[in-house]
């Protein structure tokens, strides 16, 4: 600790393994529920025998005690889900290990955020994400999945947060992003690799919607016109800092045909995981 009683950033995120949290919680989604249903389904589909256990960047993911696994959360479908998942980060923090959680809707990335936020002062967000999920409050809930990035900025919880491919602002969302100072890369200012060599700790938050549905309909929010799979993987590959933890959401199994976005959502997990180890 320092005198601030934060941890030493560079000491915690080169040192420390990853840990896969599920969190099973979609209460909060806008439109159709099912990604509560998604943590352990991406585990398996990381572990598929149709592929091999190594990421692109040479990391073998089979590889004994190489990351831990927390298991899965068991949430009720309130607000107060938002405590424990938060209490469930610290504490994987406090063990010198950097979660990696599996969603779930986005609302869970705020609790999530809050708890890096007293380990870490200077925390970057990348967020991978059709929608900006900056709304105040959106249908009455200010807590919806549409609107976590809000109450992270809001609170002081990231230094700076980057949006990618982001394909459906509106007014509204574009005041909140000037408000905030967030950096805003749409598809259509892709490819953007030269702007993710970033300084201090780094945070993916990678939703599923960001790929175009062709290559994964297993969401809730269909927006075409996105990434495709290799343009995701390449932005994620040309993210240079120091990992300090991730979550990857919105995947629901329930909208999937033929186990095509399960297969993508271990391959994004197999990738972050390898990326992080390799930092």
């Amino acid at each position: 600790m320092n005198r601030s009683g934060q941890r030493d950033n560079r000491t915690m995120t080169t040192q420390a393994k990853p840990a896969l949290l599920g969190v099973p919680f979609d209460a909060h989604s806008s439109y159709l529920r099912g990604a509560a249903l998604a943590p352990p389904l991406i585990r398996t589909a990381m572990s598929c025998d149709s592929s091999n256990s190594w990421s692109e960047n040479g990391v073998d993911l089979s590889t004994p005690d190489i990351f831990v696994d927390a298991g899965d959360l068991n949430l009720p479908l309130d607000r107060s889900a938002f405590h424990l998942i938060e209490k469930a980060v610290e504490d994987l923090l406090a063990k010198s290990l950097r979660p990696v959680s599996l969603g779930g809707d986005h609302s869970i990335t705020y609790p999530i955020v809050r708890a890096f936020a007293r380990c870490y002062s200077d925390l970057t967000i990348v967020h991978f994400d059709a929608h900006a999920d900056l709304y105040d409050e959106f249908q009455g809930n200010r807590y919806s999945h549409a609107c976590p990035f809000a109450r992270i900025m809001e609170e002081g919880c990231a230094k700076r947060l980057i949006q990618l491919g982001i394909r459906t602002m509106s007014g509204p969302l574009r005041k909140q992003a000037e408000k905030f100072g967030v950096e805003v890369i749409t598809m259509s200012q892709l490819p953007a690799h030269e702007k993710l060599t970033l300084e201090g700790p780094i945070y993916i938050s990678f939703d599923m919607d960001v790929l175009d549905p062709a290559f994964a309909p297993g969401i809730s929010h269909r927006e075409p016109g996105g990434m495709s799979v290799r343009e995701a993987l390449n932005h994620l590959q040309a993210i240079k800092g120091d990992f300090a933890g991730a979550d990857l959401v919105e995947y629901n199994p329930t909208q999937d045909i033929s186990q095509l976005t399960w297969m993508v959502a271990g391959r994004v997990l197999k990738e972050i995981l390898g990326k992080m180890i390799a930092s």
